[in-house]
């Protein structure tokens, strides 16, 4: 700028000249001939203010062009190369959680000014029920809808009947959601007169755009004022404008808060952890039958093995023929428990470290679990802490299965087994949380190293798992917008801590 200055402050005057004075060409000659000496003099001198008074901001400028190359292209680099915290993300500490309302985010609708009653009927066990419920709440505010407290699924593979109030704070749910959509309990008995025929009942298509409710739903609401979304999973896109992102986060982080019996057994089971040790690991083992009749995959166990979990895959009309070899070499196929003790001892976890299992029935019982309790000794189930308080809950699956999100959601390290509703769930809290770290095994690559571990020596295996499990340890680098479900990677609700200091001018913030 100070170049571009110095020369249009030199020539003007000679321009201005050219045109007032009609002259010949020996006086334009003449104007022209500034000498060389004095128009660097001027160039110096112009850059000598431009130094003085924004000096600076040039600096400032440097740092910021500094700051924004180093952290986006240099982070993921920087975190490649250094060695691997197996307990702790080095750069967790500067992120956080944001989810606040924007200033233009309007006020719920009243009930009596909405346009209908929307009824939900969740779909799954309960995390993925969880993101039906965190959905149902984000469609509600686009179709400018009044909610009803969602009805969960007494029908699925779990035969859970436990209703919403028996597993989340419904009274909680309801107060703080209230600046953003209006939710009650049923529809007015009034309103439920006023009809002349049942609820009006849809499916949405699956990942459903805010466009699809309003052209295809919101006039059916209107005409009929209640309005029923059945097997309501997934049936939101992905993607939607940052507020109603940030929606979805109160939703599944603030307002989804378990009743107080489930909170209290769950917090008694991790003070007993932490009374045994400082920092405990939560693996989600995710080794049930079900799982893997799903997953198409085979473990060795002959024949009965196939007929077991054939039967129960019949439950599943549309799932295709697959090759379990061929599932296998994808990556497709749950580790056994003894393959997730090989992983976190080769990443560097003693044998003296806590291990809590989060699971259901375990296919092959005892026998299956045997090797990773050589691996860990400590090892821990809630129904090895809990007692005689876990027994009122033994007959619904899904408050166990929140008595185990709790220990999973408070521990230092939290392992997944597959990519399923509660390792999607779990992960994307964990991230909202301060990246605690997450542990996802790369199993397309594991699973080579699985198979030739008697080939080679314990420092050579240890060496090449630490190197596969780069990128899958719960890294902020490893999350990027539209990168898999928004559940599991929601971007839009973390941020940058602010700078306190000008020492802060150091550190190096990761670009999410």
């Amino acid at each position: 700028m100070g170049v571009g200055k110095a020369w249009s402050f030199s020539l003007a005057p000679a321009n201005l000249a050219q045109q007032q004075n009609g002259t010949g060409n020996k006086q334009h000659h003449q104007q022209q001939r500034i000498p060389w000496s004095v128009v660097c003099g001027l160039m110096l001198f112009t850059l000598g203010l431009v130094s003085l008074f924004t000096g600076h901001v040039a600096s400032d400028l440097d740092w910021y062009s500094y700051r924004f190359s180093t952290s986006r292209f240099n982070l993921h680099n920087r975190i490649r190369r250094e060695a691997i915290d197996i307990w702790k993300s080095k750069y967790s500490e500067l992120l956080y959680g944001c989810s606040e309302r924007g200033r233009s985010f309007a006020p719920a609708v009243r009930e009596q000014s909405s346009n209908g009653y929307l009824l939900i009927a969740a779909s799954g066990g309960l995390n993925q029920e969880r993101t039906g419920i965190t959905d149902a709440v984000v469609v509600a505010r686009i179709l400018n809808a009044t909610l009803v407290v969602p009805e969960l699924d007494h029908h699925s593979y779990w035969k859970d009947d436990s209703d919403f109030a028996k597993i989340f704070d419904v009274d909680w749910f309801i107060s703080y959601l209230a600046k953003d959509v209006t939710v009650v309990k049923r529809v007015p008995d009034k309103a439920m007169r006023s009809m002349e025929k049942p609820p009006y009942t849809i499916r949405v298509p699956r990942k459903s755009p805010p466009e699809y409710y309003l052209d295809q739903v919101l006039p059916i609401l209107l005409r009929r004022r209640v309005v029923q979304l059945t097997k309501f999973d997934y049936r939101l896109a992905n993607d939607l404008d940052e507020e109603l992102q940030k929606l979805r986060c109160r939703v599944n982080y603030h307002a989804l808060r378990f009743t107080r019996p489930i909170h209290e057994i769950g917090q008694t089971i991790v003070m007993k952890m932490r009374t045994m040790a400082g920092r405990f690991i939560a693996v989600h083992l995710r080794f049930e039958p079900d799982m893997l009749a799903f997953s198409g995959c085979y473990y060795g166990g002959g024949e009965k093995e196939k007929f077991e979990l054939g039967e129960i895959r019949k439950r599943w009309e549309t799932l295709p023929d697959l090759s379990a070899e061929d599932e296998r070499a994808r990556g497709k196929c749950p580790l056994t428990p003894y393959e997730v003790g090989l992983m976190l001892r080769g990443l560097g976890f003693a044998n003296d470290t806590y291990l809590y299992v989060a699971s259901g029935e375990i296919y092959g019982g005892e026998e299956t679990l045997q090797p990773l309790r050589e691996l860990f000794p400590n090892f821990y189930t809630k129904e090895m802490l809990a007692g005689k308080e876990l027994k009122k809950f033994l007959p619904f699956s899904s408050r166990l299965a929140a008595i185990d999100y709790i220990v999973c959601d408070e521990s230092d390290v939290f392992v997944t087994n597959n990519n399923g509703n509660m390792a999607r769930i779990l992960a994307g809290r964990r991230r909202y949380a301060g990246h605690k770290r997450t542990i996802r095994p790369n199993a397309k690559r594991l699973t080579p190293l699985f198979i030739a571990r008697e080939k080679m020596g314990w420092k050579e295996f240890s060496r090449k798992v630490k190197s596969v499990q780069r990128g899958f340890m719960g890294e902020p680098d490893e999350m990027k917008a539209g990168r898999g479900e928004y559940h599991e990677y929601p971007a839009s609700c973390i941020c940058e801590k602010p700078f306190r200091n000008n020492d802060a001018r150091e550190q190096q913030l990761p670009i999410l």
